[in-house]
């Protein structure tokens, strides 16, 4: 996958995770990141699973965006806020 597609997708989970947890941050560059990172730990936890989603883009995106969810959560412990 090149890094233009990795960006974009990281750029739309990051956007659909806010949407769905109504993440008061918000920003392209926040979304892409937070999809990006998303992506790392959506993989890493479906492998701990032994689930592979990764074999089409909307795959990678439902992983991204699962993982960006996990991260907002996770935030959200911490802060009470993102």
């Amino acid at each position: 996958m090149s890094w233009v597609l990795a960006l974009i997708i990281g750029g739309v989970a990051g956007w659909l995770a806010g949407a769905i947890m109504d993440s008061s941050r918000g920003g392209v560059l926040f979304n892409i990141v937070l999809g990006i990172l998303g992506g790392v730990v959506g993989t890493w936890l479906f492998g701990l699973l032994n689930i592979f989603a990764s074999g089409s883009i909307l795959g990678v995106l439902l992983t991204a965006t699962v993982g960006a969810i996990v991260i907002i959560v996770i935030a959200r412990l911490f802060t009470g806020k993102v």
